[in-house]
């Protein structure tokens, strides 16, 4: 009998663990509650059924407010990053999903900030400068929408650099490798995969922020980053090409993107 019920404590600690481990984690956050238990639920998504390699340790500087900038291959990227961090990480959804019955709660759990997908909306523009200057995490992707293609990034828009400029916020690129995507945004769910996230070092811009912000020298930064994803990518001499503001893919462009999409998760299964 004391052999049956030392079998019983032990396998109760073990069960026990886990949740007494992220109760110790969500006291030491700045998560609120839902907040808190969401985060636990996405640790679990990306460390069990993505199979995530994260980063041992974070970059210097990271534990300050930051724009972080990173390539776009699924609907749950903003769950590799949130994991990484401690307090919430904002980042911009669009407009439709934020008021949707399905997702809407969910998002505004998670503090998103509504986007128009016009490619043009200073509101969400100038709510992103208000996170990011009280010294919060914002997460952009420069690309605007979800990469399907076979290149490493879609061409890109300089909207993260006059967020983090005008903020006066640092830059922290990121780099996500093999997130699951089959064309919408709940397929990652029922996918499995092996991910893997690398940060690059934290770009500092306070050189520039007393400087005139022209589109040349938001062009240079943007280069600079997007640079640092592709070495990050192991993609070195990738380059960068630059959207519109206003450029928006047609309806065959994106179903052609469906397509290869489509041909690649074959190939990968």
């Amino acid at each position: 009998m004391p052999h049956e019920t030392l079998a019983i404590l032990f396998l109760l600690a073990c069960l026990a663990a886990p949740f007494v481990w992220a109760g110790i984690a969500l006291s030491r956050s700045r998560f609120t509650l839902p907040q808190g238990i969401l985060w636990v639920i996405a640790l679990l998504f990306v460390r069990l059924l993505w199979r995530t390699s994260l980063p041992k340790h974070m970059p210097a500087g990271s534990e300050k407010g930051a724009v972080v900038i990173c390539n776009h291959r699924s609907s749950i990227d903003p769950f590799f990053l949130q994991v990484c961090f401690d307090r919430p990480m904002h980042w911009m959804v669009a407009r439709e999903y934020c008021e949707s019955r399905a997702f809407g709660w969910f998002l505004r759990t998670c503090e998103v900030i509504p986007v128009s997908r016009s490619g043009s909306d200073m509101a969400a523009t100038r709510g992103a400068i208000r996170y990011a200057q009280r010294g919060d995490l914002i997460s952009m992707f420069p690309e605007g929408r979800i990469n399907m293609t076979e290149k490493l990034l879609l061409p890109v828009r300089p909207g993260a650099i006059m967020v983090a400029l005008r903020a006066k916020a640092p830059l922290l690129p990121c780099y996500i490798a093999g997130a699951p995507y089959a064309g919408t945004p709940a397929s990652p769910f029922f996918m499995s995969a092996r991910v893997r996230l690398q940060f690059g070092e934290v770009i500092d811009l306070s050189p520039y922020y007393d400087v005139e912000q022209n589109d040349a020298l938001v062009k240079e930064l943007m280069t600079r980053v997007v640079n640092e994803i592709a070495r990050l990518a192991g993609q070195p001499d990738f380059q960068p090409e630059f959207a519109g503001r206003k450029w928006k893919p047609t309806e065959e462009q994106i179903q052609a993107d469906l397509e290869t999409l489509a041909r690649s998760n074959r190939n990968n299964a």
